[in-house]
């Protein structure tokens, strides 16, 4: 289909041999020949989802800085407040698509505001409340069981630049705390906050699917 390129050439041809020098481009993404790796962070506070930072602020490769002999990547962004699950890998193209806005991937986060949140303004978030970019479509959103009812639920697919946040300012209310508990399909059960895990085979094939 065109979309290998070698050394900035296209190439078609079956079966032609790559040499490790060789500079290879697969649907506009570099890839590699490393060994996929793929490592999930249970991410905490006060740290940055990028891999350097110029204010020598703490970032999520200081975390992982174990974990793989190769150089990782964080797939999408939290910012530095909030805390939970994000994945980190050298795989290019799978970084390409989890973030892709066309692949629409699912995110759950438990929400922790400055007051309890009333049930109108949770059916208003819930029918999608006007941001910049448009409207922010919500999957779902309740009251979290055997929790004080300023603590919410949100699931939502848009993957926009603070959203949870911006949704919940927009209605009158302060986020105190933001944490990811899935992204994927991908959570942080048995990863204590600030520790991470290497991938399932399993949970691999999964993200190969989705």
């Amino acid at each position: 289909q065109g979309l290998v390129e070698v050394n900035g050439k296209v190439v078609t041809e079956l079966g032609y041999q790559v040499q490790k020098t060789d500079r290879v481009v697969f649907d506009g993404q570099g890839i590699t020949p490393e060994k996929p790796v793929y490592v999930l962070l249970n991410k905490p506070k006060g740290y940055i989802s990028t891999t350097k930072d110029e204010k020598m602020r703490k970032t999520v490769m200081d975390l992982v800085a174990n974990a793989s002999p190769y150089r990782l990547f964080p797939v999408g962004r939290l910012d530095r407040s909030t805390t939970g699950v994000i994945l980190l890998t050298n795989d290019g193209h799978m970084t390409k698509k989890l973030t892709h806005p066309s692949f629409n991937m699912k995110k759950i986060y438990h929400v922790t505001l400055d007051r309890k949140l009333s049930k109108e303004d949770m059916n208003t978030i819930a029918e999608g409340i006007r941001l910049e970019e448009g409207v922010a479509e919500i999957d779902a959103i309740s009251y979290i069981d055997g929790k004080p009812k300023n603590e919410v639920g949100i699931e939502l697919h848009i993957g926009w630049n603070r959203v949870v946040r911006r949704i919940f300012q927009k209605m009158g209310y302060e986020v105190e705390a933001l944490d990811r508990v899935m992204f994927a399909g991908l959570t942080k059960k048995n990863v204590k906050r600030g520790y991470w895990r290497i991938l399932t085979e399993l949970e691999v094939n999964n993200l190969k699917m989705l």
